[in-house]
C-alpha cells in the first residue's frame, strides 16, 4: 500500500509517457522484408510505398493496408479452344508467369489481377492463332509466343505487373483433324520417295551418257594419235624413197610379205595356204636388200 501511494502523483505520468514512447517506436518502425511491399495508408488515402528494411511511419496515423509479394508468380495453367486462319479447331494450353513491380497500381486499379490476366492471354491466343495456318503455329511457335508476351505486357502495364514469360505449351487437335494430317503427311512422304527415285533414275541415265561421251571421246583422242603415227611413219617411209630411190619401197613391200607370212603360220588348227609364185623370189630380194646388196 505504501509503494502503491508512493508511486502517485507525478511517478504514474512518467511512466504513462515513458511507455507512450515505447509504444509509438514500436507503431512507427516497420521492418519490411525483402520479398515484399508495403502500402500504407492515411486516413483511408495511399500514403507511401515501403521498400525493404527498415521504415517509419507516423503511429496512429498510418497504417500498413497492404502487404504484397514481389515473387516471381506462375497462373496456373490455362486451356482455351481457337480456330486457326484455315479453319482448324485447336486447343491451346499457356501458361503464364509475372512479378508484382508497382503495388500501389496492383491493390488500387485491379482486384484479381491473376484472373485478369488470364483473360488476356486467352484472349491474345485465339487472336494470334486466328491470323495463322494450322501449319505456320506449328513451325512459328517461337515467334507466336514471342507477340503473346509482347502484347500481355503492353495490356497489363496498367496494373503494375511485368509479364516475365508467356508460353503456349501445347498445341491439341481432334482427332478427325489429327487422322487427316496423318494421312497427308504419309502421301507427302510416297511424294517425297517417289521423286527421289525419279532423280535418282535421272541422274544414273546422266552418269551412263557422260561415261559413253567419255569412252567415244578418249576412242576419238587414240584414233587420232595412231592416224599422226601413221602419217609419221608414211612421212618418214615417202623421204627414205625420194633419198634411196626404188630400192627402199621394194624393201618395204618384201618385208610386208615376210610379216603377212608370219601371221599366216602362226594360225592354229588344220588350214590350207596358197602362197603366191615369186614368195620365194620376194624373201631373196629381201634378205639381198638387208645386206645391201643390189
Amino acid at each position: 500500500m505504501e509503494l502503491v501511494e508512493g508511486l502517485s502523483g507525478g511517478s504514474w505520468v512518467g511512466i504513462s509517457f515513458a511507455l507512450f514512447v515505447v509504444l509509438c517506436v514500436f507503431l512507427g518502425v516497420r521492418i519490411v522484408p525483402q520479398s515484399e511491399k508495403h502500402v500504407v495508408e492515411r486516413f483511408g488515402r495511399l500514403r507511401a510505398v515501403l521498400g525493404p528494411g527498415i521504415n517509419f511511419v507516423v503511429p496512429f496515423l498510418d497504417r500498413i493496408a497492404h502487404r504484397v509479394s514481389v515473387l516471381e508468380r506462375q497462373l496456373p495453367t490455362a486451356s482455351q479452344d481457337a480456330i486457326t486462319a484455315d479453319n482448324v479447331l485447336v486447343k491451346v494450353e499457356t501458361s503464364v508467369f509475372y512479378r508484382v513491380t508497382e503495388p500501389e497500381k496492383t491493390v488500387y486499379r485491379i482486384r484479381d489481377v491473376d484472373g485478369a490476366i488470364a483473360t488476356t492471354v486467352a484472349g491474345i491466343v485465339r487472336s494470334e492463332i486466328g491470323k495463322l495456318e494450322l501449319d505456320q503455329v506449328q513451325s512459328n511457335r517461337a515467334q507466336l509466343i514471342e507477340r503473346v508476351r509482347e502484347q500481355v505486357t503492353a495490356m497489363v502495364d496498367d496494373w503494375g505487373v511485368e509479364v516475365t514469360r508467356a508460353e503456349i505449351l501445347d498445341v491439341n487437335l481432334d482427332e478427325a483433324t489429327r487422322a487427316a494430317m496423318l494421312q497427308q503427311l504419309n502421301a507427302e512422304r510416297a511424294r517425297r520417295a517417289q521423286v527421289m527415285e525419279a532423280e535418282g533414275k535421272k541422274r544414273s541415265v546422266e552418269l551412263a551418257a557422260d561415261a559413253e561421251l567419255y569412252a567415244a571421246e578418249q576412242q576419238a583422242k587414240a584414233k587420232r594419235v595412231t592416224a599422226d603415227a601413221e602419217a609419221y611413219a608414211t612421212g618418214v617411209i615417202a623421204e627414205t624413197i625420194k633419198e634411196s630411190g626404188l630400192e627402199a619401197a621394194q624393201y618395204q613391200v618384201a618385208l610386208k610379205q615376210v610379216e603377212a607370212m608370219q601371221a599366216i603360220a602362226a594360225g592354229h588348227g588344220k588350214q590350207t595356204i596358197l602362197l603366191p609364185a615369186n614368195l620365194l623370189e620376194s624373201f631373196g630380194d629381201a634378205f639381198k636388200m638387208l645386206k645391201g646388196r643390189p
